[in-house]
């Protein structure tokens, strides 16, 4: 007994032995992976690149494609990505594909003043899919040309505030609302009072005064294309397809995506296919990457495994 006993020690304690080799070879790889992935990427971004420098990855022949979705509610992503296309020199020109029904108007405007600087020295082109409407028209506008398809919705030049009125709900339930404030319209729009002729004038001006920044921006950045009269009589919210819009001056041509891409590469005076780049992904999105691919492929083995010992023959 003593003997097999034995055995069976040295067979767990070569078995462990062996199972920590493997694990610390693993941890090893995943280091040495990791440090390699953070090193190339250090390597290749260049996004504080001269404009000048002209180096062996320089090609020259590239436009810069910045994705602009959703309900545009801040500018820092874009306005980043903007940036690091403005100091690449191998980045020719600049692409907005933009799939958005609009958004908050401080983000667009912070977007619209970048554009208006980097096209002094590179140009920058809005490429409409489904939607490109309201605050991300405002983004496009300023852009040197705006492509879409027929039947792409945009325009919607207008500011809306909508602002629930709940004290009829609030008074119905029996609920008393205490309102402490310093000035006189500190609770302006809280819904638990009825707007008086004072508050919503003020909200009234406030929208007056938001609109008329909208237009007179994309009257700056359509200069020569749109009548200031005409952008006006067309200014009040509503909508368009691409068609329509191209009549009435607010985009320059239909076309899809690769069209956007040509016309920008036409611009810049690329000759031939330009290569596109989308923004670089920073070392913290390569290492959630790295670890999201890692476990899903442990999922899919555990997957893998259950299945073969299901499909086993049961003994009977």
């Amino acid at each position: 007994m003593r003997v097999i006993n034995s055995s069976w020690a040295g067979i767990i304690r070569m078995k462990k032995s062996r199972l920590a080799v493997s694990l610390t070879f693993v941890i090893v790889l995943m280091v040495v992976f990791v440090t390699l992935v953070f090193t190339l990427s250090r390597f290749f971004e260049d996004e504080e690149r001269p404009s000048g420098f002209s180096g062996i990855l320089d090609y020259g022949n590239k436009i810069g494609i910045i994705p602009i979705e959703g309900t545009i509610m801040t500018a820092d992503e874009t306005l980043k990505n903007l940036r690091k296309f403005e100091k690449r020199s191998s980045i020719r020109a600049i692409v907005l594909r933009i799939n958005s029904p609009g958004g908050t108007v401080a983000p667009a405007q912070e977007i619209y003043r970048e554009i208006e600087k980097i096209k002094k020295k590179k140009p920058v082109v809005a490429s409409i899919e489904t939607v490109g409407a309201s605050a991300a028209y405002y983004i496009a506008s300023n852009t040197d040309r705006i492509v879409c398809s027929k039947g792409s919705i945009t325009g919607s030049i207008g500011v809306i505030m909508m602002l629930p009125d709940i004290h009829k709900v609030i008074e119905k339930i029996g609920v008393n609302v205490n309102i402490i404030k310093a000035g006189a319209f500190k609770d302006i729009g809280s819904g638990v009072k009825p707007l008086d002729d004072k508050e919503r004038d003020i909200l009234q001006g406030f929208a007056t005064e938001v609109h008329e920044q909208f237009i007179s921006d994309v009257i700056q950045g359509r200069k020569g294309k749109i009548e200031e009269d005409k952008l006006r009589s067309i200014a009040d919210g509503r909508f368009f397809t691409g068609q329509t819009a191209k009549d009435l001056g607010l985009v320059d041509s239909m076309g899809n995506f690769y069209d956007a891409i040509k016309v920008a590469a036409n611009l810049c005076g690329i000759k031939g296919e330009p290569e596109i780049e989308y923004p670089k992904k920073k070392w913290n999105s390569y290492l959630d990457l790295f670890l999201d691919s890692t476990s899903k492929s442990i999922v899919k083995g555990l997957e893998y495994a259950g299945s073969a010992r299901s499909n086993a023959p049961i003994p009977r």
